[in-house]
């Protein structure tokens, strides 16, 4: 898939070439996730062009591990996963867990795009922990220096959540401010709610229901659990904050 091939014929040379090329496991590990549509791996895979994934797709396809499925009746394509794809989960599981092992979560939970933790937090929320009716919870990201900081969630019986960034005209359940590294974090088992509210980067104001059972609606990575993750250093706190708060925390559309 390189322009140009090492050389060599070193196994692990031969592997390299095919799936090193930027985003190629990334796109194998979001169809292994269930996005087979090119507007749903797109998004879930983050800040990557339609021509580069295109073209990657089509690289996926020529070299044996993926295969295109055209309904032309529906007009749609799908792109799943062949069995040589599959053979690489094994190495990719050890690919993640070593990063939980090995990279600073600092390091490894900076540079995340606000819009894509949203898109898959509205896709992986876990509502059947929420109470039995709308749930609406305000979320804002004190580090996100984008134009959208603050984002909501909907969520109804029966319904697929929504997240969106412009304000709903309905009673907010649950206020949520803290930081992108924070929310990750937690996300990845690097740190828990408990410990994120302690260091004064999580705050939640509003329905204590849903304030108590956060770290079970909150999604978590299959490798949150994996043994021995470097956590977040409990030091610094969220800006413009000092420690707890009682009532709403301060927060600004």
């Amino acid at each position: 898939m390189p322009s140009k091939p090492y050389g060599m014929i070193c196994a692990l040379a031969k592997a390299c070439e095919i799936v090193e090329p930027r985003w190629t496991l990334l796109i194998l590990n979001e169809i292994w996730s269930g996005y087979t549509r090119f507007s749903d791996i797109r998004r879930a895979v983050g800040n990557i062009s339609p021509g580069i994934l295109s073209k990657r797709l089509c690289e996926l396809e020529k070299a044996g591990l993926v295969e295109r499925i055209e309904d032309r009746a529906k007009g749609t394509v799908d792109y799943i996963r062949t069995q040589m794809a599959v053979d690489l989960e094994p190495a990719m599981d050890a690919l993640a867990i070593w990063a939980q092992r090995h990279i600073d979560a600092e390091v490894a939970l900076s540079n995340g795009d606000l819009g894509g933790m949203m898109w898959f937090f509205g896709k992986s929320v876990r509502t059947s922990h929420f109470p039995p009716r709308r749930v609406v919870i305000r979320l804002h990201f004190a580090d996100e220096i984008g134009p959208y900081p603050t984002w909501w969630l909907l969520a109804e019986p029966g319904v697929s959540p929504e997240v969106c960034v412009e304000i709903p005209d309905v009673d907010v359940d649950l206020y949520v401010e803290t930081t992108k590294i924070s929310w990750n974090a937690i996300y990845f088992g690097r740190s828990t709610v408990a410990r994120e509210i302690d260091a004064g980067r999580l705050f939640a104001a509003g329905d204590a229901l849903l304030q108590r059972t956060m770290d079970k609606w909150l999604p978590r990575s299959v490798y949150a659990d994996a043994e021995g993750i470097r956590m977040l250093p409990a030091a610094s706190s969220l800006p413009g904050h000092r420690g707890k708060t009682d009532g709403h925390p301060k927060v600004s559309c």
